[in-house]
């Protein structure tokens, strides 16, 4: 799950990797986005594919680093939206979003295009900020 903060608050992740891909580094990016302090979305064009198993050495991992960061990953990520540009594709990711947000802490949120996600996640962005004025 590579991370892109180049324009933070909007933080891409891209789940194509390679043979070699250091899952650490993945971590450690993450890591520094919650560092940060401040709410931020993710955004993504590939779904993570149905027929990709984890090995129960990083499931444990990655359980073990959600429950350490369990507080920030709820206070400061506002979704993960997953841009699908097919309509069946993005019915049959529903019912997933819910199992997804019960694990991660932030929710899943569906969107046609890269359009249709910036926008969602200006909204999202902007009503955070909005409520911390308040």
């Amino acid at each position: 799950m590579p991370l892109d903060s180049t324009n933070f608050p909007l933080v891409w992740m891209s789940f194509e990797e390679g043979p070699d891909h250091d899952h650490d580094h993945d971590f450690e990016a993450f890591e520094a986005n919650l560092k940060r302090g401040l709410p931020f979305v993710l955004l993504t064009n590939s779904a993570p594919a149905e027929d990709h198993e984890h090995t129960q050495e990083e499931k444990k991992r990655t359980s073990l680093w959600m429950k350490k960061h369990k507080a920030e990953l709820r206070t400061l990520v506002l979704a993960m939206i997953v841009i699908e540009p097919s309509a069946a594709k993005r019915l049959a990711f529903k019912p997933f979003g819910v199992a997804f947000a019960k694990f991660w802490g932030y929710p899943m949120r569906l969107a046609s295009s890269r359009e249709e996600a910036l926008g969602i996640a200006g909204k999202l962005l902007s009503e955070r900020a909005g409520s911390a004025i308040a």
